[in-house]
């Protein structure tokens, strides 16, 4: 079998799944996680329906890594005998910013380049350089391993869709500017639908709303990212689980002297106090915000009226911007499972030529459908992703480029 180990570093966490590329199958997921703070994993196997969850003692990212190797090659929920059978490596990184356009080889010189971002993204890149290393140490000398940057498919985004309105001098010094996240998701469900719809990705005009507990839409042009709704870091764009999105910067300022807070103290308070969870005063997911909704709660009501709003606004500003659009896709969990986000977003896009069959929408959970009437000019899909499937045939891929 030619299997890929696909892992997704946290600050505090170590995701994975084992995959079988003969056909594309996996074999076992699950997650290291609290590194640092105690210690748990759990490990799954599709095909069993095996389910394990354990308490650990995980300090670091290698103890991870090394409950990781004996999950996957020993006990009740073995699937391979040892890591020599495991082909390449394949890591999720967050921020490549200029410096990684493409999925590369890991190397000593990668490592200390991606630690070297960590001014850019904190939360991300330092933990991906340490599982990097942790990952280094446990496998078989020589094992292929293979970096993938979340940042890589946006950087084709021109000067005029990147560049903020600050001095220049802090794109040249300090490379502020956007980056775009999950880019992995954008390319993988628009060169899937590109493939369903029998279209050459050159020819189409797509806007990509990943919408989850991070969310970000994307305006892909002919199979590029030509403008993205996160920023300089994922805070901006939308309103998501517990991030505040776009904010004019003056009332950031001013919220900051009302409390009383430092940098980080703000920056802790649009990250992970604000969103759905402290617009709704409900929950940071959406699921708990629909249900509220349905009970007449008003803030939650009013939550949700902001983000398809916010949804909305974007797709009509990129089919500006793309001077018109084929398709619209929906995608991460909200995009995939909520019904009522999709057709409260398509609600009264007629001239944007998008039509929805409601009764069909209503039907679609976690399945690549479209669910846009015949009637409609601009086709509205919902098209599950898949970030680990496309991070595991990158890593083939730059394997065989290098050899």
């Amino acid at each position: 079998m030619n299997l890929v180990l696909v892992v997704n570093a946290g600050s505090s966490s170590l995701k994975y799944q084992l995959l079988n590329m003969d056909d594309e199958s996996v074999l076992a997921k699950g997650n290291c996680d609290r590194i640092g703070i105690g210690g748990h994993v759990s490990h799954k196997i599709p095909s069993t329906g095996y389910d394990f969850e354990a308490d650990c003692n995980f300090p670091t990212h290698t103890e991870a890594f090394e409950k990781l190797v004996e999950v996957l090659t020993t006990g009740d929920g073995k699937v391979i005998d040892s890591m020599s059978e495991i082909s390449a490596v394949g890591h999720r990184i967050v921020q490549g910013a200029e410096v990684f356009d493409r999925a590369c080889m890991v190397t000593e010189e990668v490592i200390d380049k991606i630690d070297g971002l960590s001014e850019l993204a904190p939360v991300h890149n330092h933990p991906h350089a340490l599982a990097l290393r942790a990952c280094t140490k446990v496998l078989p000398e020589g094992t292929p391993q293979v970096v993938v940057f979340d940042t890589a498919f946006h950087q084709t985004m021109p000067p005029k869709a990147y560049l903020f309105g600050l001095p220049y001098e802090d794109y040249e010094n300090y490379h502020v500017r956007r980056y775009g996240f999950h880019g992995t998701s954008h390319r993988f469900v628009s060169s899937t639908l590109a493939n369903v719809m029998g279209k050459d990705p050159k020819d189409l005009k797509i806007v990509s709303c990943h919408l989850g507990n991070g969310s970000s839409i994307t305006a892909v042009d002919g199979g590029k990212s030509v403008d993205t709704s996160m920023g300089f870091t994922p805070l901006d764009g939308i309103i998501m689980g517990t991030r505040c999105g776009a904010v004019d910067p003056s009332a950031i300022t001013f919220v900051m002297a009302k409390h009383g807070f430092d940098s980080h103290e703000m920056s802790e308070y649009m990250n992970k106090k604000s969103g759905f969870a402290g617009l709704s005063g409900v929950s940071s997911d959406n699921r708990d915000v629909c249900a509220a909704a349905d009970q007449g709660n008003k803030r939650a009501i009013l939550t949700l009226d902001i983000l398809q709003y916010q949804i909305k606004r974007y797709i009509g500003a990129y089919a500006a911007a793309m001077n018109g659009v084929d398709a619209v896709i929906f995608t991460g969990g909200i995009g995939e499972n909520s019904v009522e986000v999709r057709e409260a977003v398509c609600e009264n896009m007629s001239y944007f030529g998008i039509e929805i069959d409601k009764e069909l929408n209503k039907t679609i959970h976690g399945k690549l459908a479209k669910i846009s009437t015949e009637n409609s000019k601009v086709e509205v899909w919902v098209v599950p992703t898949n970030e680990e499937l496309l991070i595991a045939r990158d890593t083939l891929a730059v394997i065989a480029e290098n050899k």
